[in-house]
């Protein structure tokens, strides 16, 4: 699944290489989200979470060289971790259950749009009254997509609700640690926690076939593991070298490959319910980008008079004391 944008490997400005990188990274997460939903059936939901971590570490591990990966806020980091082994769970087993692939994606679609409102008791942002009116025609694209009746009509589709609930607010910690700990360090420990909890869960989740899966979905699985890995690696150096704002609308870009993959290998079509809500959804996901770019570019300019205005009294020096209420001295004819 998306996880989201990661931050912390050095700053540098090559904006359509970022687009290009993180482009790169969301369909390599969603050939990795499409080889999973086919290798579940004979695995099960907890092999394949410890299948995921213990080949996503291998490559993380590999592409940083070993190098950063050591945790630094590591309450947080293990909660985050453990919480997103829940969506992990959601959405594995909403696709054991036959839940189409883009038609997951499409609620997941959500997830920027309860950042927005998450962001506020979070982070202690505030929001305007565009943003919140567009939000509100977000969720009601959401409910046209979960129309009573529809194909989303799902005991799924709740549980994948509340998963891309709990997926935001971990995107929110993710800004928060990127203030310690590294993408790749964020990453590895993400998929170290996939192998304890899929451990956990094993007896519930148990593997509807063999322990051991024969060849082809053993590579889906290693496939699953090491495109995870490569797909965070990219998304932590897209975002060191382009600005988040260029690079958030391509998140979307899921949607497209969640359809093609799965109709070239289920046959899935979304209804046009899914997709008329999908549409809402994404439309208001990029107008509240687009006010934010706004809001904050207002805040750079305000900064920059207030700048501008300092540096100009500085220029022009200190001010003449006042000679107000001063007897001037006289002249002969005792006048001023």
């Amino acid at each position: 699944m998306p996880e989201g944008p990661q931050r912390g490997l050095p700053l540098t400005q090559d904006t359509l290489r970022g687009i290009a990188t993180i482009s790169a990274g969301y369909a390599v997460i969603s050939a990795a989200d499409a080889a999973v939903k086919w290798a579940l059936p004979e695995v099960g939901v907890a092999m394949a979470m410890i299948w995921r971590g213990v080949f996503g570490m291998l490559a993380i591990a590999l592409l940083s060289r070993g190098r950063r990966l050591r945790p630094r806020r590591v309450p947080l980091l293990a909660l985050r971790s453990t919480l997103h082994c829940m969506v992990t769970v959601a959405f594995y087993l909403a696709w054991f259950n036959h839940f189409p692939l883009a038609d997951s994606y499409a609620v997941n679609a959500a997830a920027p749009l309860i950042m927005t409102v998450l962001a506020i008791p979070l982070l202690g942002e505030t929001v305007g009254w565009r943003r919140w009116v567009s939000t509100v025609v977000g969720f009601i694209g959401v409910l046209i997509m979960l129309q009573p009746g529809g194909e989303l009509w799902r005991w799924e589709t709740a549980m994948l609700l509340a998963g891309t609930a709990t997926l935001a607010v971990t995107r929110i910690w993710t800004r928060v640690l990127a203030a310690t700990d590294t993408p790749q360090a964020i990453a590895f420990w993400l998929l170290f926690a996939h192998v304890p909890m899929g451990l956990l869960l094993l007896p519930a989740f148990p593997p509807p076939g063999s322990l051991l899966p024969g060849w082809g979905v053993a590579f889906a699985l290693a496939f699953l593991g090491l495109a995870n890995g490569c797909a965070h690696f990219l998304f932590a150096r897209a975002f060191a070298i382009a600005p988040v704002s260029a690079l958030a609308p391509y998140e979307y870009t899921t949607l497209l490959w969640g359809g093609l993959l799965g109709f070239a290998i289920w046959a899935e079509l979304p209804s046009w319910t899914t997709l008329g809500g999908a549409s809402l959804v994404i439309a208001a996901g990029l107008y509240n980008l687009h006010r934010e770019r706004v809001r904050r570019a207002e805040a750079r300019g305000l900064q920059g008079q207030n700048a501008g205005a300092s540096d100009r009294r500085r220029a022009e020096g200190p001010e003449a004391p006042s000679t107000a209420g001063v007897n001037r001295p006289r002249g002969p004819q005792g006048q001023t």
